[in-house]
């Protein structure tokens, strides 16, 4: 999948899963509730243990595009691509990992905060901005920001759940990520899944 494809498939569909949890067992079994629910565009982030083989096992399913987060350096970009990610996540705007992602023939969507930073990240080659940390302004912030420069791809993940992704997307949010608010760390802990599998489904129609 090109990153313009990946940029395309991730418009229609409009929400991806963002994992973070330190159990890899836990981290498979978490993301499979979620697929269940009816995600189709998921993100581990590196500092899951044994990412790279659950990259590799969920990115074998044709079914699913597969992403990695807190992707930090070039390295981990390769390692990421190797493994079968076809779009890599940042919590901060770096243009070697923009630059890699490019080389690499995979979407680059680093975190950004302010407009400026936005701007930078789009001259650098990002396919997609990463909204992060969510501002105060909320989803007008969002609508604000694209009065000047409608071209951008913004994504919003912090903060983001069921009750107000509508509302980000109403805005002009060109996707939203769903991190914590969906995988819940004490149903993670606890081996709720069916709990993540409903929370999924709500996402899924929040953006619908």
């Amino acid at each position: 999948m090109t990153p313009d494809a990946f940029v395309e498939h991730f418009g229609r569909l409009k929400a991806s899963a963002i994992l973070r949890t330190n159990d890899q067992e836990k981290a498979a079994l978490a993301m499979e509730a979620a697929i269940r629910g009816g995600f189709r565009i998921i993100e581990f982030t590196l500092t899951v243990p044994g990412v790279y083989d659950l990259v590799r096992d969920f990115s074998s399913r044709q079914d699913l595009v597969v992403g990695t987060g807190t992707v930090m350096d070039t390295d981990q970009a390769q390692k990421s691509v190797e493994a079968g990610a076809r779009f890599l996540v940042s919590p901060v705007v770096d243009e070697a990992v923009i630059g890699a992602a490019n080389e690499l023939g995979v979407a680059a969507m680093p975190g950004t905060h302010t407009p400026t930073e936005m701007l930078r990240a789009h001259r650098a080659g990002a396919q997609l901005c990463k909204l992060f940390p969510s501002p105060s302004g909320g989803p007008d912030w969002v609508r604000s920001v694209l009065g000047p420069m409608p071209f951008l791809k913004i994504v919003p993940t912090n903060g983001v759940d069921h009750h107000n992704a509508g509302e980000w997307i109403a805005a002009g949010a060109f996707a939203a990520g769903f991190v914590a608010p969906l995988f819940v760390a004490a149903d993670i802990a606890a081996g709720r899944w069916d709990a993540i599998e409903e929370r999924a489904r709500q996402c899924i129609a929040a953006v619908a």
